[in-house]
């Protein structure tokens, strides 16, 4: 069973189903990429496959990626 079905990629023009929750911890300079919350929130980011894999951090900022065994 699918959680969230058709929910979109954050990224502008970006079709695909989003995968993954994006969340930046601007106090630790620290971006979190886990897999995709229950529901969307407003200060994180939902991104499709693609996205996720390429997303690049600020210089000086540590990227914490959070997978799903199994999967």
């Amino acid at each position: 069973m699918s959680e969230n079905p058709g929910r979109p990629c954050s990224k502008v023009a970006c079709n695909d189903d989003a995968v993954a929750t994006l969340t930046y911890v601007y106090a630790d300079s620290m971006v979190v990429v886990g897999p995709l919350s229950y529901s969307a929130e407003p200060h994180s980011y939902d991104l499709c496959e693609r996205h996720a894999e390429r997303l690049s951090a600020p210089q000086g900022w540590q990227v914490v990626r959070h997978v799903v065994l199994g999967a």
